[in-house]
Order: structure tokens, then sequence, then C-alpha cells
């Protein structure tokens, strides 16, 4: 009689917290990936961790633990399960709770602060299901500089990558006291390394034909003042933000350059700005980048010569 009674509230256990999975799924329908479980392998490589060190033992808080290595896709964000197909090993899992049965520990990979579920995914989502704040676990903490808040979405963890590489950019460079511009900002990671290297491209061909080196300040200002801000204020004069309204001034910047050099690196150093301009409105399909290229081409050979 008490086994059809475990039974029972395990069945009804894994039924509410499908339910709640499939109404998080209604209620995220135009984003889907707000309610998705963050998948480790894709945030390693964002953040790149760079070693691992084996923690041992430790009861973790089950609100940190907001990813799977494997099973990402059997969960929602919130860990409770999304496939039918879960049901005997979860409530399995239930019904251990119910008889006080101890568990064993699940394995964790800590990365940021955040936890990923290595082994245990099941014990995890009962775990939430059932409010339990603490769960012992064998961590192994791969090594980063960046802390991460919690936030059930990989796009506030993005979020929190680019505040942390616009802060170190901003500190190692001095880059807002010598221009006085702080908004040099952007949707994906990794832009600061590229317009790092922009700015050592430009003091290369500064210091050509030069006796002394010059300070990498007077490179970043002048590489923001004849480079940077005239495609920025072309882009401001055309109102081309309007067409990208998710993006950023300095995210459209970079793609710009970034065409224009991949055509350069096809066909030579001298591909002239104007086939360009041609190209890119080919491929695009608008007659707008034709005049916004000749009219960058025209500002940047102002200012080199100035």
């Amino acid at each position: 009689m008490a086994t059809m009674t475990f039974n029972a509230q395990t069945d009804e256990d894994f039924y509410r917290a499908r339910n709640k999975a499939l109404i998080n799924e209604i209620q995220h329908f135009l984003n889907p990936e707000e309610a998705s479980l963050i998948s480790l392998s894709d945030l390693k490589k964002l953040l790149k961790p760079n070693n691992e060190t084996y923690k041992g033992m430790q009861a973790v808080p089950v609100a940190r633990i907001v990813g799977s290595e494997g099973r990402y896709k059997d969960f929602d964000n919130q860990f409770f399960p999304k496939n039918a197909h879960l049901k005997a090993r979860w409530e399995s899992i239930d019904k251990a709770h119910l008889q006080n049965v101890t568990l064993p520990p699940v394995t964790l990979y800590e990365l940021g602060g955040l936890y990923f579920a290595r082994d245990g995914n099941h014990r995890i989502s009962v775990a939430k299901a059932r409010g339990i704040e603490f769960i012992d676990a064998e961590v192994v903490s791969l090594q980063s500089e960046i802390h991460l808040k919690e936030g059930g979405s990989m796009k506030y963890i993005l979020s929190q990558v680019i505040a942390y590489e616009k802060r170190v950019f901003y500190s190692e460079t001095n880059f807002g006291d010598i221009t006085d511009y702080w908004c040099l900002d952007f949707t994906t990671p990794g832009q600061y390394d590229v317009i790092y290297n922009h700015i050592l491209t430009h003091k290369y061909y500064m210091n050509l034909n030069q006796e002394e080196e010059i300070e990498m300040s007077e490179a970043i200002l002048s590489w923001f003042e004849k480079v940077y801000m005239p495609v920025v204020q072309i882009i401001n004069n055309a109102k081309v933000m309007r067409k990208f309204r998710n993006r950023t001034i300095s995210d459209l910047y970079v793609w710009m350059i970034k065409y224009w050099d991949d055509l350069k690196r096809k066909f030579g150093d001298d591909y002239p700005i104007d086939l360009m301009a041609e190209t890119f409105t080919k491929t695009y399909g608008t007659g707008f980048f034709h005049r916004l290229y000749n009219s960058l081409k025209k500002r940047i050979l102002k200012k080199n010569m100035e």
C-alpha cells in the first residue's frame, strides 16, 4: 500500500515539474533560448578556462547550478524535465527522497562562480522541484578571471562577459581618459581585442619613417580621431542605426572594416574602396552602402593627410 502511495506521489511530482517546464517554454516562446539550460561546452568556448582544480566535496547552492555538460537539452533553465522519457529515472530519485534514502553526491564543474552538472542531472532536477537549497557535490573548478552572477540565460551571461571585457580594455589602455569617449560598446564578445589590434596597426603606420616610436596614448587618440570617429559620424549622418536596432555603432564599425579587410586579403592590399563599396552593395542589395563607403573614403583620406 505504501509503495502505491509513493508511486502516485512521484507520478504527481513528475508531471507537476513537467508542466512547469511547459509553462516556462510557452512564456518564452518568442525567445526560447531564455528558457534553455546553459551548455557548459558553449560557455567554455566563451570564457576559455585555462586550468582546472579539484575542489572536493562541497554543499553547493542548488540555485547556482545553471547548466549541464551533456543533458542541457533534457531540462529547462530551472532544471525542470522537458521530456517524458526522463520520467522513470526522475521518479526513482523522487521516491528515494520520499523514503529518506541517502543519494550519492552529484558531480559538478564550477566556472565563473556558477555550477554545471557533469553527473546527477536528475538528482538536481528533483532537488529544484522540491525546493531543496543545497546539494552535496564533488566539484572541479575551471579557472576563469570572470565572476558571473546568476541570470538563468546565456544571453545574460554574455552581457556580463562583454561588460568584463570593456572594463579590462578601458583599464589597461586608459581609452576613456585619453579620448573622453566611454560608449565604445559591443553586443558580441571579443570585439575589444579587435579594436586593440586596429589601434596597434594604426600605431605601426604612424611609426613609419619616425626616428622615435610614438606613445601608445598618442596612437589611441590618433586612431580615435582619424579612423573611428569619421566612421561614426558617417553612420550617424546616414542614420544607419535605423537598420541595425539591436546593434551598436561600434558593432557596425567593426563589421564595415572587416568586410573591407576580407576583400583585401583575397584580392590584395590595393583593393580599392570604391570597388569594395560596389561589391558590398550588390551583396546586400541596397544603394545606401555605396554612398556610405564613398563618404567614408573621403573622410579617412582627409583626416590622414591632416
